[in-house]
C-alpha cells in the first residue's frame, strides 16, 4: 500500500514537473517573440530625452553620495564605483596608420599620432573587497595635453580626453528612471529587490537582473587579459559609436603571466606589478569603436541592448600600450585615487551620448567635487607623464 502511494506521489511530482517545465518554455518563447516584436529597427539616431530625468538625476546624486559616505575609510572618502584601483599606468595610445578617412575625426583626427596617457584598471564595487569575489572590472583612459575646447567647463581637464569602460558589453538598467528606482534600492542593501520594484510582475526586471549577475564575474588572472566595454554611446564626428578595448598581446613580446595566489585579497595589482614592473614585459591592448546602425535595433537610450556585432563590426582605431614602468608607489597611488575620469571630458567631436552618459555628467562632477573637498584636495592636477 505504501509502495503504491509513493509511486502515485511520485507519477504526480513528475507530471507537475513537466508541466512548470511546459509553461517555463512557452512563458520564454512568448517573452522571447514579444521582445523581438517589440525591440526592432529602425531607431532614432538623436538623443531623446525623458521629462522626469532632471528630477531622477537630483534624486541618484543624493543617493551616490549617501553611499560615499557608507563606505569612507575613516577621514578618506572613496569613489562611488570604481573604489578599488588595481594601479594607473602610463600609457601610450597611437593612432592608426591606415585609419578610414570616414574616422578621422578628434583625437583620432592625424594617422600616427602617439597620445600620452594614463590608464587606471578597477574594481566596480563602492568599496574595496578582495578580488576573487565576482565584481565588474573597469578601464579608464586619459589622454593628456589634448588641444582644443572640451565639453567640460574645468579648467583643470580642459587638456585630457577621457574613456571610461567596464568588463560587459550592457547595463543592468536601460534608462536613468530605471537607474534611480534600481540604485535606491541597491543604497538601501536591497540588491536583489532593486530588480523587483513592486509586486506587479509587469515592473519585475528578470532580463536585466541576469544582465547584473553576469557582470559581476569572477576575477581575471589579470586586468590586462579583460575586454572592456563603454557600454553607453557616444558621438564620433557624425557617427554615433560604442567603444571597445580588446587585449592584443600578439602585439607586445610574448608573455605568460605565473600562476597567482588569488587567496591574496590584491592579487590582480599584484598581476600588474609582476609583469609591467618585475619582468618588465609590456601590455597592450586594442582600441574599437562600432558604428550605429539605425536600420536595426541599436538604440541610444537603452544602454541594456548590445548591437549586433554581425550587424556592425567592430574597427581598430588605435593601439594602447602598457610601457614597463614601476606604478606602484605610494606617491603615484594618491594622485592616482585623485584623477578624475569623467567622459564628458572630452572634445565634441567624441561627445558621450545617450541617458546614461548625461546621468554620469551630473553625478561624476557632483561626487568628484564632493570627494575631493572631503579630502582636502584644493586642486586636481594631473600627473605628468613621468612617474614619480
Amino acid at each position: 500500500m505504501l509502495t503504491k502511494l509513493w509511486l502515485w506521489i511520485g507519477r504526480v511530482l513528475g507530471r507537475l514537473l513537466l508541466a512548470l517545465s511546459a509553461l517555463g518554455l512557452a512563458s520564454w518563447a512568448i517573452y522571447t517573440a514579444y521582445f523581438h516584436i517589440t525591440h526592432r529597427g529602425p531607431v532614432p539616431t538623436e538623443e531623446v530625452i525623458a521629462p522626469t530625468e532632471a528630477a531622477d538625476t537630483q534624486a541618484i546624486i543624493a543617493d551616490a553620495i549617501a553611499v560615499v559616505e557608507q563606505h569612507s575609510e575613516n577621514t578618506r572618502v572613496l569613489r562611488d564605483a570604481h573604489a578599488k584601483a588595481h594601479g594607473c599606468m602610463r600609457a601610450e595610445v597611437n593612432v592608426r596608420n591606415d585609419l578610414e578617412p570616414a574616422l578621422r575625426y578628434g583625437v583620432f583626427a592625424e594617422p600616427g599620432k602617439t597620445w600620452n596617457a594614463w590608464v587606471r584598471l578597477s574594481n566596480g564595487n563602492a568599496y574595496p573587497q578582495f578580488d576573487r569575489i565576482r565584481d565588474a572590472r573597469g578601464m579608464a583612459i586619459k589622454l593628456l595635453d589634448v588641444p582644443g575646447d572640451k565639453l567640460t567647463r574645468d579648467p583643470r581637464h580642459a587638456g585630457e580626453q577621457d574613456f571610461v569602460m567596464f568588463n560587459h558589453p550592457v547595463f543592468f538598467v536601460q534608462d536613468v528612471a530605471e537607474y534611480r528606482s534600481n540604485f535606491a534600492a541597491q543604497a538601501r542593501g536591497q540588491k536583489v529587490l532593486a530588480f523587483f520594484p513592486s509586486m506587479d510582475p509587469r515592473s519585475w526586471e528578470l532580463r536585466h537582473l541576469l544582465i547584473a549577475l553576469q557582470t559581476l564575474a569572477p576575477a581575471p588572472q589579470t586586468p590586462v587579459a579583460t575586454t572592456y566595454n563603454s557600454v553607453a554611446p557616444y558621438k564620433f564626428g557624425q557617427h554615433n559609436i560604442k567603444y571597445r578595448v580588446i587585449p592584443a598581446p600578439e602585439r607586445c613580446p610574448a608573455y605568460e603571466l605565473p600562476e597567482q595566489n588569488h587567496d591574496l585579497p590584491n592579487f590582480l595589482r599584484q598581476a600588474l606589478y609582476q609583469q609591467l614592473s618585475l619582468d618588465r614585459v609590456p601590455a597592450c591592448f586594442e582600441l574599437q569603436v562600432q558604428r550605429q546602425n539605425a536600420e536595426h535595433y541599436m538604440p541610444i537610450e537603452d544602454t541594456s541592448i548590445e548591437w549586433d556585432e554581425a550587424l556592425s563590426p567592430f574597427e581598430t582605431v588605435a593601439d594602447i600600450r602598457l610601457p614597463a614602468q614601476d606604478f606602484d608607489s605610494p606617491e603615484q597611488n594618491l594622485n592616482c585615487d585623485n584623477l578624475s575620469f569623467n567622459p564628458w571630458h572630452a572634445l565634441p567631436a567624441h561627445r558621450p551620448i545617450g541617458g546614461i552618459n548625461r546621468l554620469r555628467k551630473a553625478v561624476y562632477e557632483s561626487i568628484s567635487a564632493y570627494r575631493l573637498e572631503r579630502n582636502g584636495v584644493a586642486e586636481t592636477r594631473t600627473p605628468s607623464t613621468e612617474v614619480p
